[in-house]
């Protein structure tokens, strides 16, 4: 499915559907032109090297993807001098059971035209379009702001998913300092997990916005590259936050396992107070009940009483031995 958005100056927004005939619009140096192309055909994904000549190899980036031929890769920008082609990657949470779920997309920039390819129609793009209707500013300052407002869009998408990490890491802390169990422990690896794989996608992306504000390309203005700071700088917060929930997490871990190490310590203390209590009557027990013809005490009027006494003497002062020594 391809919808497109045509503005040129001094009327409003055009909105087209489908194929059109997109060289004769982008030959128009005043006009700015974006094409949003979801799951396109063979027929649509056909225009990128008929309408608009791109490089075999990032229309190879974009059919194998497509194809699902390779696993998500790092996000990346290529100068191919007539345009720029970047790959991006959405990050959303999907699931405690899933993580992280990501959507590869790939954009293509030129003077002009700003051509965007995804696999399903993302909410953001959805937002894009509407907005791009309604406020024209959007693709009238050209195409470079265009790539920014989208990259932008993007990358504050990650709230949602650093929103969920800040209240999982909470609920976790909470756990493990009141009864935390094996449920404990796996949120705590599960959420590790998603953390580094947000961590591994913002990395790449980062790098990308800093070569743009290095102003190492051509196709991007300098005074649009200025604007690309601020996502650089909302990529570095997410990473910061990114660390800082992990490094949080392994202290929780840390304290799960001090508090698993402490208790097996308290149980096994209490087992060995009571195993050390009855070794004396145990003795005592086994002392005189062995079974010989000839016992002393055993004619005793007062032998059994005088046995329990004794038993429960010592008891009594091994426990309160035990408490002297705080061992109790």
């Amino acid at each position: 499915m391809i919808k497109s958005f045509l503005w040129k100056p001094g009327e409003e927004v055009q909105s087209i559907e489908g194929i059109a005939d997109f060289d004769t619009l982008f030959a128009d140096p005043e006009v700015v032109l974006w094409i949003d192309m979801t799951n396109p055909t063979d027929e649509e994904s056909f225009i990128l090297t008929n309408d608009f000549h791109f490089h075999p190899l990032s229309i190879e980036d974009v059919i194998e993807e497509e194809d699902a031929i390779t696993e998500f890769g790092r996000s990346k920008i290529d100068d191919y001098r007539d345009y720029l082609y970047v790959e991006f990657q959405i990050a959303d949470y999907i699931s405690f059971e899933e993580g992280i779920g990501l959507q590869e997309v790939h954009i293509f920039l030129t003077k002009n035209t700003v051509v965007t390819v995804h696999d399903t129609n993302h909410k953001i793009f959805t937002h894009l379009q509407s907005r791009a209707l309604k406020d024209e500013r959007l693709m009238s300052r050209g195409a470079d702001f265009l790539l920014h407002t989208i990259l932008d869009t993007m990358v504050d998408n990650y709230n949602s998913v650093l929103i969920f990490f800040e209240k999982s890491v909470d609920d976790i802390e909470k756990a493990v300092l009141s009864e935390p169990d094996e449920k404990t422990v796996k949120k705590i690896f599960t959420l590790r997990r998603d953390i580094y794989e947000l961590k591994r996608v913002a990395l790449p992306q980062r790098e990308i916005l800093g070569q743009i504000n290095r102003g190492q390309f051509s196709m991007i203005s300098e005074r649009a590259a200025f604007y690309f700071n601020d996502v650089h700088d909302h990529l570095t917060r997410i990473i910061e936050l990114s660390e800082s929930h992990r490094d949080m997490l392994i202290s929780a871990l840390e304290v799960y396992f001090s508090h698993v190490s402490t208790k097996t310590n308290e149980i096994i203390k209490v087992l060995t107070i009571f195993t050390v209590i009855l070794m004396p009557p145990t003795f005592l027990v086994g002392l005189w009940g062995m079974n010989f013809k000839y016992m002393p005490e055993l004619d005793w009027k007062f032998g059994y009483l005088g046995f329990w006494v004794i038993i429960v003497l010592i008891t009594v002062i091994m426990v309160l031995f035990f408490k002297k020594k705080k061992w109790l």
